[in-house]
């Protein structure tokens, strides 16, 4: 079996990070997800008042980058990385609403996505990594050998994100987690920097009205057609 890199994109709670899991996990790759990454950089912002729902000091931000240090991880007991930002764990962390509300304003800013995807890059120099995100196949790794593009219906992605809310016990409303899943949408196909696009050479997947299993059984065979079978 050859080693290749595998980019998983598309839209917000489409279950991409669920997914990219399970097939690293089958293939005994590298699992980075990028957007705990972006999620991090959001959370070291509301932890330093650099932005809120009401400003966001962005020149402050970038001079601070160079503080934040980032780190994925190996949880055995979960069977993946977790994200670490400066030495901390923080992967529970940056899964709730209010992060969630302002990682597309701070995943537009340019120096940011710089950074991060020149480390992305790194994490994936020696392939045998799946990683996915919103510009995996189109700026990360261009050249990947296998690019997965997911998208759903944003009423059924807000039900998904709604109901992961309630299991953690969070205070949110179905509208306003739709609201949410719309205006990310809106931030990250309309941005200047790395917008939200289907690679040429994409395979898309609606995963709108398929189980969990349906969607890994489809991606799993997509990458056996490339990696072949032992």
């Amino acid at each position: 079996m050859k080693n290749i890199t595998i980019a998983i994109d598309g839209f917000s709670s489409t279950g991409k990070s669920t997914i990219a899991k399970e097939l690293a996990t089958k293939l005994k790759y590298v699992y980075v997800d990028s957007g705990a990454m972006y999620r991090a950089v959001t959370l070291y912002a509301m932890q330093h008042n650099l932005i809120s729902e009401e400003f966001f000091l962005k020149e402050r931000l970038i001079d601070a980058l160079n503080n934040i240090k980032l780190a994925f991880k190996f949880n055995p007991d979960l069977g993946f990385g977790e994200i670490y930002l400066n030495e901390v764990n923080v992967e529970t962390e940056i899964r709730n609403m209010k992060v969630s509300r302002l990682v597309s304003k701070v995943a537009e800013i340019p120096e940011v996505r710089k950074k991060l995807v020149e480390q992305q890059q790194q994490m994936g120099i020696n392939k045998s990594v799946v990683m996915d995100g919103r510009d995996i196949g189109t700026v990360v790794f261009p050249d990947a050998e296998l690019k997965i593009f997911m998208t759903a219906s944003a009423e059924k992605r807000a039900k998904r994100r709604f109901d992961e809310f309630l299991d953690r016990g969070e205070q949110v409303t179905f509208a306003e987690t739709l609201k949410n899943v719309e205006y990310r949408d809106h931030i990250d196909t309309t941005r200047k920097d790395s917008p939200l696009v289907k690679a040429k050479d994409a395979i898309e997947i609606d995963n709108s009205t398929l189980t969990r299993k349906e969607q890994f059984e489809k991606v799993y065979k997509c990458a056996l057609e490339i990696i072949g079978s032992d």
